[in-house]
Parts: structure tokens; sequence; C-alpha cells
């Protein structure tokens, strides 16, 4: 018998494939998800035996504002400004004298320039096709946490925050409960009827009148 190599293994790419087990639980949103797998964490539940999986998977582009050439110069800059900065201090740190502090300052402001430059430039260009500013999501309709089949009842005890396994009875919507009877008060057995308009009704313990 022989060991695969691990530098082999690290070629190899599994294919994607969906968790096997049981749907523990279904949420709106992925932070609901989050904190019952965290919940469970703190039981000491082998979680490495649980998944989350978004369901209806959207793409949702959320418009933040409209791009103006105001925008546009200030954030080049701020982006130049950065990379001249970045330059700069790598220049500064490995120069065998302090003198060059203020080449530094000259590359934030040749950075920033050339930043505001670039970034005019391509919003020219790009403005018929895109005169605003978004941020891309992705988000999913609902998620669901999945647990191996041997331990669901366990995550479930886990969550309800009790040790039992008893399920509540759940009753269709619409259809009324019959309230429990008074305390000290008891149904008559069999099928009684009603007195007629105008007779007595039996005192406890007597028979009703035979019809």
């Amino acid at each position: 018998m022989s060991n695969q190599s691990p530098f082999g293994a690290r070629g190899r790419v599994l294919p994607p494939s969906l968790p096997r087990g049981e749907v523990l639980a279904t949420y709106e949103t992925y932070v609901e998800a989050q904190a019952a797998v965290e919940a469970l964490t703190k039981f000491d539940f082998p979680v490495k035996q649980l998944s989350i999986v978004g369901n209806d998977l959207k793409s949702v582009e959320r418009v933040t504002g409209k791009l103006t050439y105001g925008r546009v110069a200030l954030a080049g800059a701020a982006s130049g400004a950065w990379l001249g900065i970045f330059f700069g201090l790598l220049f500064f740190i490995f120069s065998p004298t302090g003198s060059s502090l203020p080449f530094v300052a000259a590359a934030l402001l040749i950075g920033a320039g050339f930043g505001m430059f670039f970034g005019l430039a391509t919003y020219t260009v790009n403005r018929r096709r895109r005169d605003f500013t978004s941020t891309m999501q992705v988000i999913a309709g609902n998620y669901q946490v999945i647990v191996d089949v041997a331990l669901v009842n366990r995550a479930r005890n886990l969550l309800a925050g009790s040790g039992s396994g008893a399920a509540d009875v759940a009753v269709p919507d619409g259809e009324p409960v019959a309230a429990p009877p008074a305390a000290g008060t008891e149904r008559p057995a069999g099928n009684v009827e009603p007195p007629e308009y105008g007779e007595r009704a039996p005192a406890p313990g007597e028979h009703p009148p035979a019809r």
C-alpha cells in the first residue's frame, strides 16, 4: 500500500457538492443562521457536521449616488496619494541619509495629481455608459442550517434550551381550541337533551324525565 504525496493532492480540486443531512432550521437572514451555529458551539456540539445553505440566490446592486467630476477627482486624488506615499516611504526607508524626507511629500503630490488626472480621464470616457456609483451583493431568500441525521435531535434540543425531545403539538390555523372544563364541574355522561321551554331543569343527581 502506497501513500499519496501531499504535494500531488494540492493540484486536485474537488467538485462542489451540496451537504447531506437534515434541515435543522430555516432563517431569513445569514446573521440568524450564523447565530444558531455559534449557539451550538457553546455546548461543545460537533460543528463540523453543520452547513449553512443559501437558497434562491439573487444579485442585488444598490445605487449609492451619482458620479460627478468633483467626486471622481477627489477619489482619484486619494488613491493616487496613497500610492505616492507608499513609494515615497520605500525610498525614504532604504535611503542611507534622511535627506530624502521631502521626497515623500513630493511623491504624495505627484501621486495625487496623477490619480486625479487618470480618474477624470476614465470618467470622461465612460460617462455615457455609467454615471452612478453602486455596490454589488449576492444574497439568498433564506438560509438553512443542515446537520447530520444522527445529530439533528441533539441540535434541536440544544437550540430549544431543553434536554427533552418533546415536540409542541401544532394546531391548524383557524381551528378553535376547546377550553378544558372548570374545576369542580363535570360533563353529563351520554347524550342528554336540554329541557324544553317551560320545563324544569333536573337537579344535580336527578334523572331527567322520560319523553
